[in-house]
């Protein structure tokens, strides 16, 4: 029964998707807002969690502000649904410039052209399929860690987009001994790093509050000698404080090289804690692009 589940559940979800690739992108992000809103107030899925999560970040925001962030959050993560339906085919290798504008990109470039690995970092902020996704379009193949989803159709058909441009992925469980592999090849490594870790992390500040973080980031930097890049793809925003679909700014907001640590760096823990922190200012500047909906909190 659950074979037949996850095969009607994979087929509804290509009936979305098909909806959406025959439409405009201007009407996909339509629906997205009037879903936002449907969530949001007539169904507020998960409202306790994302007030919460909000108070803790943002202790002297008002309640209408805190609804303001939610609302254009779920816009945000529907938008994104519309994109990834769409990114193959709008953004190719000689359009990219259209939709995508690169900020502090420099720095990226050297250590991407030293014989050397290199280590992204980035979170639940911003679209970041797209920032995987564009690494491919520019020829740079990236590695990933992500969980299977359970349902193996859909499984299926998420990785397809995900590798389409040369992104690799890499099983969260057991996969430790690729990772290893790509490191010690001089290759590169984009990871998410905003999920709790449980007890196996370490507790570092996120918002003025610990937060359990994975310390095998900063473990297998110190070891490779791998730079760590701090990234994110944000959403262009408009004029009138409006999202613009299917046009991105990615950020290099910093780079962390093992062989130059700062003195206040001189452990595992420091650097966690470096890109939580780089990682928190970003969320601070455009909040209604992170996903409040984890547990970031245990």
């Amino acid at each position: 029964m659950k074979e037949i589940f996850d095969y009607l559940v994979y087929l509804f979800v290509r009936v979305i998707f098909c909806f959406l690739q025959s439409i405009s992108l201007e009407s996909g992000h339509g629906v997205a807002c009037e879903l936002a809103k449907v969530f949001t107030f007539l169904i507020p899925v998960r409202r306790r969690l994302l007030e919460s999560n909000l108070q803790i970040a943002f202790p002297a925001s008002t309640l209408l502000e805190r609804r303001a962030i939610i609302l254009k959050m779920w816009e945000h993560l529907f938008l994104m649904g519309v994109e990834v339906s769409l990114a193959g085919r709008k953004i190719r290798d000689l359009n990219w410039r259209r939709h995508i504008r690169f900020f502090g990109v420099n720095p990226l470039m050297s250590v991407l052209n030293q014989v050397r690995p290199v280590i992204i970092v980035t979170g639940h902020f911003g679209n970041f399929e797209i920032g995987g996704f564009t690494l491919g379009v520019l020829t740079y193949p990236s590695h990933t860690v992500a969980r299977p989803l359970d349902n193996r159709y859909l499984n299926a058909y998420i990785k397809k987009f995900r590798e389409s441009t040369g992104q690799f992925l890499i099983p969260k469980n057991g996969g430790s001994d690729e990772i290893i592999k790509v490191l010690s090849e001089n290759g590169l490594m984009a990871l998410l790093v905003d999920q709790a870790a449980g007890q196996k992390g370490y507790m570092v500040d996120f918002f003025g509050k610990p937060a359990s973080t994975f310390k095998a980031i900063g473990l297998l930097a110190l070891k490779y000698n791998a730079p760590i890049v701090v990234c994110y793809s944000l959403r262009r925003i408009n004029k009138e404080g409006n999202f613009e679909p299917l046009k991105f700014d990615i950020h290099i907001s910093s780079i962390l090289d093992p062989l130059k640590l700062p003195q206040n760096i001189k452990n595992v823990k420091d650097v966690t804690q470096w890109f939580t922190k780089k990682l928190e200012e970003a969320i601070k500047k455009n909040p209604e692009q992170y996903w409040w909906i984890h547990r970031r909190w245990k």
